[in-house]
C-alpha cells in the first residue's frame, strides 16, 4: 500500500472511498470493503481519501479514536493500493468545495464511494449532491449494529466515556486497542 499526502496522487483510474474514518469503526469498513471490492472488479487501484486529524476533533477538538499510523495499518489490512492522508490543518480548512472536486479529479475515479452525511469544502458547502454533479458517486447507508443502532464515532467516543469498552469495541469490530483510553 502506497501513501500520499493530498494532491501527491495521479491516477488514471480509480475507485476511491472518502471519509474522516476515525475509528475505522464497523461501518467505515463497510463502506472501504464495498469500495475495494468494485476497484477488484473493474481491475483498477483502490483509493481511501482520509484526513489528519478527523475534521471533527480539528474544529470541535473531541478525541480522536485513532491515531494516523493506526489508521493506516488498519486501513492497509482491508486491502487497499493507496491512501491520500490530507493534512487537516487551517489552509486546509479554508478550501473552497471546488477546489476539493479538482483535487479529486487527478484521481480519475470511475465511483467514489462516501457516507450518506458526507460533507466538505469550507463551511461544509460541499455535499453528496455537489460531488455527484461533478463525479460517479456511491453512496453507502449508514451500517446499524445488532440492536438496529446507528454505528458511529461519536456513538463509540459515548460507549467509551461511559466506560462500556466491550461495547464500543464491538462496533469498533476488533479487540481493545490501547490508544482507546479516554
Amino acid at each position: 500500500m502506497n501513501i500520499y499526502k493530498n494532491n501527491q496522487l495521479t491516477l488514471t483510474s480509480s475507485v476511491v472511498s472518502i471519509g474522516a474514518f476515525d475509528g475505522l469503526h464497523r461501518g467505515h469498513q463497510t463502506l472501504i470493503k464495498e469500495a475495494a471490492k468494485r476497484a477488484r472488479e473493474w481491475g483498477v487501484p483502490s483509493v481511501v481519501y482520509t484526513f489528519n486529524p478527523p475534521p471533527r476533533a480539528y474544529f470541535q477538538n473531541t478525541k480522536v479514536l485513532t491515531s494516523e499510523e493506526e489508521k493506516i495499518e488498519l486501513i492497509k489490512q482491508l486491502g487497499i493500493d493507496y491512501v491520500v492522508m490530507a493534512d487537516f490543518n487551517e489552509a486546509y480548512a479554508s478550501r473552497e468545495a471546488e477546489e476539493f472536486l479538482l483535487e479529486l479529479e487527478f484521481l480519475c475515479p470511475r465511483e467514489i464511494w462516501v457516507g450518506p452525511n458526507f460533507q466538505f469544502g469550507k463551511g461544509k458547502k460541499g455535499d453528496v449532491t455537489l460531488l455527484s454533479n461533478y463525479l460517479p458517486v456511491k453512496v453507502h447507508p449508514l451500517v446499524r449494529c445488532e440492536k438496529g443502532e446507528i454505528i458511529s464515532s461519536t456513538r463509540i467516543r459515548e460507549l467509551l466515556q461511559k466506560d462500556k469498552r466491550k461495547q464500543a469495541y464491538h462496533l469498533l469490530g476488533r479487540p481493545q486497542m490501547e490508544s482507546l483510553n479516554i
